[in-house]
């Protein structure tokens, strides 16, 4: 079984989103998803609504520290920002490093619809590279 890795830094939004698309997209392949932070900031409210507009419920999912174990067997481990990066243990000789410099958009201010704008501009850009994975 192929191991995938998602990271960011609170594991709340961006990492979320691409777990929640990676789990259906690699649904019928013998591919385990998961995601986690080098910090745990709880699953964003928002990332859970703009996933949900997409059809997709990730309100199960949980925000998670780097699992050691897991990472050092993963195939594949993306980081979501730079911090992430910075911040990660180093990636095994053994895995394949990709890293997608996604701006947080839990940072984002301004009314809710240009929040929500800016996770909608996010989720679209994660939903893209993830089906670029399937390739």
């Amino acid at each position: 079984m192929k191991k995938l890795y998602f990271i960011c830094t609170g594991n709340s939004c961006r990492s979320q989103i691409a777990e929640g698309y990676a789990k259906l997209f690699f649904a019928n392949q013998d591919v385990e998803v998961r995601s986690a932070g080098v910090e745990t900031h709880g699953l964003n409210p928002r990332a859970v609504a703009i996933m949900q507009e997409d059809g997709i419920d990730i309100s199960q999912q949980t925000s998670d520290l780097i699992d050691p174990d897991y990472f050092n067997q993963c195939d594949l481990i993306v980081t979501l920002c730079g911090d992430a990066r910075d911040k990660c243990p180093v990636i095994p000789s053994t895995s394949k490093h990709l890293h997608w410099d996604l701006p947080d958009p839990a940072r984002t201010t301004g009314s809710e619809a240009e929040i929500m704008a800016v996770f909608g501009q996010v989720r679209d850009d994660i939903k893209e590279h993830v089906q670029e994975l399937l390739n």
